[in-house]
């Protein structure tokens, strides 16, 4: 198998397994357990795992003394997106929270215009209409009820958050950085949010039957440490574009959970919403390798230029 089908088949299975965060996480609201706790024991299980790898990889754990501030920010970056939308999943069906979560890329588009100065095109332009009009159809229900705005903002919240992320881990300062050792202190820093928010384990909450140890143990593994890692293998193996495209697997596959094991109802106003969200980010995403394509259609059709008058 070459290295571009490989990147595939890692990208996929990147977006997949941050797609689960849903199916092991309600299981544990359902006993009692809240956000903060969930996601303290989240990050505090998937810290070892990265080390092991670590060590087996033979990389380095030492980070510079100009490194350990923007490593800080990035751990605290990605906890908070964990936490707020781990807390939408309180006010709104999990498939749904993580679809408007998939609005980052267009966030990082805007940072990257209004921040570094990238000039903005119209198809940029036409993907935020169109993911604004999904979000509008996920907004309304078939009841003409409306999702929690308390929610929306969660994820909202989110969202930004892990778009501040996605640009910042870019920059120079941190590029240097081993992708396993940059996973690694993200964890470590990010846990340290839950610990406070837990009253240093005063307030933390257990959970209440020995099988439910397992779900932690799989939020540690799946959504965590084999997603954060697969995400980046697949971008050294076939760029950011493509994974990222394969990032809609993400609400895909909390939906696909949602529905079939939460029964979350999946109405065709619903699947409308989700349909011109992936569709705006995929675009948006795809847009320079989609440039090339829509010049070559256009010389097809060349413009008739109209014969001078004698």
């Amino acid at each position: 198998m070459n290295s571009k089908a490989q990147g595939y088949i890692i990208g996929a299975i990147a977006a997949a397994t941050y797609g689960m965060n849903p199916l092991f996480a309600l299981p544990l609201y359902e006993t009692g357990m809240n956000a903060d706790s969930v996601l303290f024991f989240r990050y505090l299980f998937a810290i070892p795992i990265l080390a092991i790898m670590i060590k087996a990889r033979g990389r380095s754990f030492k980070l510079q003394r100009k490194e350990i501030l923007p490593m800080i920010a990035m751990g605290l970056l990605v906890a908070v997106s964990s936490l707020t939308l781990f807390e939408s999943y309180n006010y709104m069906a999990a498939g749904i929270a993580s679809t408007l979560l998939f609005v980052y890329p267009i966030l990082v588009a805007l940072i990257m215009t209004l921040v570094f100065h990238e000039r903005i095109t119209p198809l940029t332009v036409a993907c935020i209409a169109l993911a604004l009009c999904g979000i509008g159809l996920l907004y309304k229900g078939e009841d003409g009820s409306t999702l929690s705005f308390v929610g929306v903002l969660f994820v909202l919240a989110s969202a930004i958050s892990y778009a501040i992320y996605i640009v910042a881990v870019n920059r120079p300062r941190l590029k240097s950085i081993a992708t396993l050792t940059v996973t690694f202190y993200v964890l470590v820093f990010g846990v340290s949010l839950f610990l406070v928010r837990v009253n240093f384990g005063q307030a933390l909450v257990f959970p209440d039957a020995w099988y439910h140890w397992g779900n932690l143990l799989a939020l540690a593994l799946f959504p965590t440490a084999i997603s954060f890692l697969c995400t980046t293998r697949a971008i050294q193996l076939i760029g950011s574009t493509p994974t990222a495209i394969l990032g809609a697997l993400e609400p895909l596959t909390a939906i696909f959970f949602g529905v079939l094991v939460f029964n979350e109802a999946l109405t065709p106003r619903i699947c409308l919403g989700i349909f011109l969200i992936l569709l705006a980010v995929t675009l948006i995403i795809a847009g320079s390798n989609v440039t090339p394509y829509l010049v070559r259609f256009r010389k097809l059709f060349p413009r008739l230029h109209k014969r001078p008058r004698q």
